[in-house]
């Protein structure tokens, strides 16, 4: 049947080769791209943001200081490889005290819909909660009301409108490090009230047998979204953090297709097993070319820095026809 990816020519994605391997992801041979020396006194960047600009690539990135306070950054970068990140955290601004006072910020996703960039993240208010925030060039930045109540985490909008509605994954959770999670699909009229709620998947077996959560922002395609999507096992050394791909449908996107199995990128190397916390792969964010299918995934890594991996649309979908649920 074959897939293509609904989009944009993007002739200077990063890339690199497949290897001589049947692997549905691989990674850059110069992983790590960014560590904590890209930020003057933070301990750590990974779980970031990135999305394509007109000079460039542009990205959001989570930042812990040294008393490990999460912060969001800005940066930009000519190649998607090498980033200059801003030294000052980001500031949104807001006519709402109330929800504008800084308490946390993490995990983010940015992508663009129709004239502006939007910004999620996991956002203190009385616990985490799903912050909503935009901008024009990434210098200002303004904050929405928050899309719902605590507690919940990965927050992921559509890049673009669905049926009418803004459209939004998210995975309602607890105010600790939740030892659960399912997947569920929200809508907006305007970016601020948020409901027709509907469930989408949860967790399974093995690599995603305790929590399942939206990664990248998904990507369009001609035979549904294709979802990256992060799945964790409790093993007896604690978390493991793995990452999958499902497809939903095009208008009804809590309906999922397809879903894999098997997990897609596992943690196995270094930088991945060893860090502030072993033994985590957490993707936020994809660029694409929707000439070729390529597919370039940026992932925190043992949530201490940010690495980068490829595929493509094709090698997804066969690998769902091969390792799916469905």
């Amino acid at each position: 049947m074959g897939i293509t990816i609904i989009g944009h020519r993007l002739a200077g994605l990063p890339w690199e080769e497949r290897p001589g391997n049947d692997d549905p992801i691989w990674r850059y041979t110069k992983n790590p791209i960014i560590t904590r020396e890209a930020v003057k006194g933070v301990n750590s960047i990974f779980n970031s943001a990135v999305v394509v600009c007109e000079d460039g690539y542009r990205g959001i990135f989570r930042a812990d200081t040294k008393e490990l306070i999460m912060q969001l950054h800005a940066g930009r970068s000519q190649d998607g490889l090498s980033w200059k990140i801003d030294q000052n955290r980001i500031e949104f601004q807001s006519n709402e005290p109330e929800i504008s006072r800084f308490i946390y910020g993490y995990d983010p996703r940015v992508v663009w819909i129709e004239d502006r960039y939007y910004i999620t993240w996991c956002n203190g208010y009385h616990g985490p909660t799903i912050g909503i925030g935009y901008t024009y060039d990434f210098t200002n930045f303004n904050q929405l009301e928050n899309a719902f109540l605590p507690f919940n985490r990965n927050g992921v909008l559509f890049p673009r409108k669905i049926n009418g509605k803004f459209a939004m994954l998210s995975r309602p959770s607890d105010n600790g490090h939740t030892p659960f999670g399912d997947i569920f699909y929200s809508e907006s009229p305007d970016m601020v009230h948020w409901g027709c709620h509907r469930h989408v998947m949860s967790p399974t077996t093995g690599w995603q047998s305790t929590k399942v959560g939206a990664g990248p922002v998904p990507i369009e395609t001609s035979q549904g979204w294709l979802l990256v999507y992060h799945g964790v096992w409790t093993s007896c050394n604690g978390f493991v953090y793995s990452a999958g791909v499902a497809l939903l449908d095009l208008e009804r996107p809590w309906k999922v297709i397809k879903r894999s199995r098997h997990y897609i990128l596992n943690p196995r190397m270094p930088y991945e097993n060893v860090g502030d916390v072993p033994n985590v792969i957490f993707p936020c964010a994809s660029i694409q070319d929707a000439d070729t299918g390529r597919i370039a995934i940026y992932y925190g890594a043992a949530d201490t820095v940010t690495a980068l991996a490829f595929t493509t649309a094709e090698v997804l979908y066969d690998f769902l026809e091969e390792f799916s649920y469905r």
